[in-house]
């Protein structure tokens, strides 16, 4: 290893270090070789994911003069509120390891150019609320933008909405107003700033426009992607950075609720399989402080996992506080697990659990499901959005699930939109089929049904029977065996619950609810939610339209067939016992 540095020994801190164990605080032996000279004891908090260090690539080196000159920068910037309000930022112990020296200390040379320049081109940031992520992210937007030794850098920090993006600038602002040193250096308007030394600005933008137009970044800041719908404006700010030597885009967040196909899943999909080592990319970095699923989310000990700040902000008395409220009710658990643990959950209270369904994947092949028994369910969506059909075929205490969806080909651009574009792929892999046209054409499904019908032994097809179409009653004239379901709690209740125990009995080596890995199913399994009343009785949730469970519905209907042919089978064979005796 080539390190630009002159060793300062630290006598009164090798103790600590002696008994560290660097494997458990994921540190590197060069990061933890800068910080004992520096003067600073180990973190206490590693985290719970971390991608690894770009120590492997060739002719890599560790620059402490780089880590230092940031470092310096970060110590410019005054705090500007709470307890600290005026006092200079001293990045705690866990930002510098985690954060500041991988991201800024490993470089290499340029091919294009031969100067030594940043290896880590995008990091990733996820850490509970209250840690200081807002102030840490300010100090190095300024330092990217007039600290870098990057002539004509634009900076931005991009956000979905005017307002987000003010809400990640304005603090920006502040920092710069409420610290001489730099107000020395920088130039504060309205609506950005400017380094007048080198000709750099850094500014907000909220739109993809802004960010195609004239870009040439050297540094992006994207606050929240949880809240970003459309990879848009995050694939123009990266795509801007091309022209530049050591690009950085800097994506700092908080977790979201456990959707899928988001632009977050996306970007926390690439990190844990990058931490895993599924993949490599020695560009992307990323840690991600939480707690795990399993941990006591009251137990003091939970918070300090989750929390590298814990003690001075967030502060104890805080995370009491919010404890005490999330204790009385499983919305405000919901919110207290996922802004201040970083634990992924949905704050409507998610009713199926999608790792438990991934569980159950195994391999459906529709040829192989040919001449089997089977039950449909038939979830009608209105014309201009998804229309689903789930068989289940059942095999012992298992079942296997085929689902078909279709979609007007008009409604496509406005799903892709609402899925990140994995709509699409969907189209591609068969798991949706577009209908010509702005409306469902129902001939379409009348002609699949009739296909399914002569390659599958239907025996019921139950349809919501407040919603009958004309497509039912051709079906019916057909002689398909079309059966009535009502969608409320009366009807609802029993086989969704059912759905939801079978799932989570369900193991990788034993799957019980069998659907082949089918991604839109997927995703809309993510999105389902449920409705209940004063009982306790309860219906799938279809408030928001946005988020499409037909496929989720549909199954439920099928499910609720076959599990009531198989029960009047049960009776059936007590009744009659001599059945029994005939079949063996």
């Amino acid at each position: 290893m080539n390190s630009t540095h002159s060793p300062r020994p630290v006598k009164r801190y090798r103790a600590a270090w002696a008994a560290a164990d660097l494997e458990q605080l994921k540190l590197s032996p060069q990061v933890a070789e800068f910080l004992l000279e520096h003067g600073y004891k180990p973190p206490t908090c590693p985290p719970f994911l971390k991608t690894p260090e770009p120590h492997s690539v060739r002719n890599a080196r560790f620059n402490w003069p780089r880590v230092e000159r940031v470092l310096a920068a970060c110590r410019r910037v005054r705090h500007t509120e709470g307890p600290l309000g005026g006092q200079p930022f001293e990045p705690d112990v866990w930002q510098v390891a985690y954060i500041i020296c991988p991201v800024f200390g490993w470089e290499r040379r340029s091919p294009d150019t031969g100067n030594w320049a940043r290896i880590i081109t995008t990091a990733w940031v996820e850490v509970p609320r209250k840690n200081g992520k807002t102030l840490l992210a300010a100090a190095l937007a300024l330092y990217l933008t007039g600290g870098d030794r990057e002539p004509g850098a634009q900076v931005v920090c991009g956000a979905t909405t005017r307002d987000q993006a003010r809400h990640v600038f304005n603090p920006m602002l502040n920092v710069l107003r409420g610290s001489p040193a730099l107000a020395k250096s920088f130039t504060a308007h309205q609506s950005k700033i400017i380094h007048p030394a080198s000709g750099s600005r850094f500014e907000p933008i909220a739109n993809v426009g802004d960010a195609q137009h004239g870009r040439n970044l050297h540094g992006a800041i994207i606050d929240e992607v949880h809240v970003h719908k459309t990879m848009d404006l995050i694939e123009a700010l990266e795509t801007g950075t091309g022209s530049r030597e050591q690009p950085l885009v800097l994506f700092t967040t908080t977790a979201d609720d456990g959707s899928v196909d988001t632009p977050y899943d996306k970007k926390r999909g690439l990190i844990e399989r990058l931490a895993n080592g599924v993949i490599k990319d020695p560009t992307t970095y990323g840690v991600v402080f939480a707690a795990e699923k399993a941990d006591d989310p009251f137990a003091e000990s939970t918070w300090a996992k989750a929390n590298p700040g814990l003690g001075k902000s967030p502060t104890r008395r805080d995370m009491r506080k919010k404890a005490l409220g999330a204790q009385n009710s499983p919305e405000d658990k919901a919110s207290f697990l996922r802004l201040h643990l970083g634990v992924r959950s949905n704050e409507d209270v998610a009713f199926l659990d999608v790792a438990a369904w991934d569980a159950n994947a195994s391999v459906v092949l529709e040829d192989k499901l040919k001449g089997r028994t089977c039950y449909g369910g038939l979830d009608l969506g209105s014309t201009s959005d998804l229309t689903a059909l789930a068989w289940v075929f059942p095999d012992g205490d298992a079942f296997d699930v085929l689902l078909r969806c279709w979609t007007p080909e008009a409604n496509l651009r406005r799903l892709d939109e609402s899925t990140s574009r994995s709509a699409s792929t969907w189209v591609k892999k068969g798991w949706l089929t577009l209908t010509p046209g702005n409306v469902t054409d129902y001939d379409w499904i009348k002609h699949q049904i009739g296909l399914d019908r002569d390659k599958f032994n239907v025996k019921e097809i139950a349809f919501d029977r407040w919603n009958s179409t004309q497509l039912v009653n051709d079906l019916m004239s057909d002689g398909a065996p079309m059966e009535k379901m009502g969608q409320g709690t009366v009807s609802m209740t029993a086989p969704t619950r059912d759905l939801q125990r079978l799932i989570l009995i369900g193991t990788p080596e034993k799957p019980i609810i069998r659907h082949g890995g089918n991604q839109l199913l997927r995703w809309q399994v993510s999105n389902f939610k449920v409705e209940r009343d004063a009982q306790g009785n309860l219906k799938p949730d279809k408030k928001n339209p946005g988020r499409k469970i037909d496929g989720v519905v549909a199954l439920i209907m099928a499910l609720s067939r076959a599990t009531a042919a198989r029960e009047a089978e049960f009776v059936s064979v007590w009744e009659n016992p001599d059945t029994t005796l005939l079949t063996v």
